[in-house]
């Protein structure tokens, strides 16, 4: 089963259960998917031949799902420092619990280990030696851990092996 109906599949589940926090999730996570698949018809309709191929082009693949599940998540995160500072813990309590809902469909997470590994390997192979090589190694990597390690983590392993 594709991604996009096994999200379909639970909205409906959490519907029929009342589970309004996770529909609630699941149906904002089905807004913003549309919204990509939208962005990326637009992008196509400059290029793509009838609205039939259109239609069929401009449908997200599941790593394309993953990446607006993973900037769904760091939006959460993101609030969640702000609700922090502002010591409403209660919205921040609120904003984790969809993180862990969101979570659910990304795919497993590398280990820090796992992703040094990987930073070293691009390292070697985009020869980079000093911190201003940064952007080739990272664009190097995020094409083997996108989706699978969070991007500020990989790019902190990665200055610290330049600068070390």
């Amino acid at each position: 089963m594709i991604l996009k109906e096994r999200i379909n599949n639970d909205l409906i589940e959490a519907v029929k259960k009342r589970e309004k926090e996770k529909a609630l999730v699941l149906r904002s996570l089905n807004a913003a998917i549309k919204n990509a698949e939208i962005f990326k018809r637009t992008k196509l309709s400059k290029t793509a031949g009838g609205l039939e191929e259109l239609g069929a082009l401009s449908i997200l693949t599941d790593e394309e799902i993953v990446g607006v599940i993973s900037s769904q998540i760091k939006q959460r995160r993101d609030s969640i420092v702000e609700f922090e500072k502002g010591k409403r813990i209660d919205l921040a309590e609120k904003e984790k619990a969809q993180i862990e809902i969101l979570s659910r469909y990304m795919p497993e997470q590398m280990t820090e280990e796992e992703i040094r590994k990987e930073a070293k390997a691009a390292i070697e192979k985009t020869s980079a030696k000093t911190a201003r090589d940064t952007g080739k190694v990272m664009a190097e990597l995020m094409k083997k851990v996108k989706g699978k390690a969070d991007g500020a983590l990989v790019s902190k392993i990665v200055k610290e092996l330049l600068a070390g």
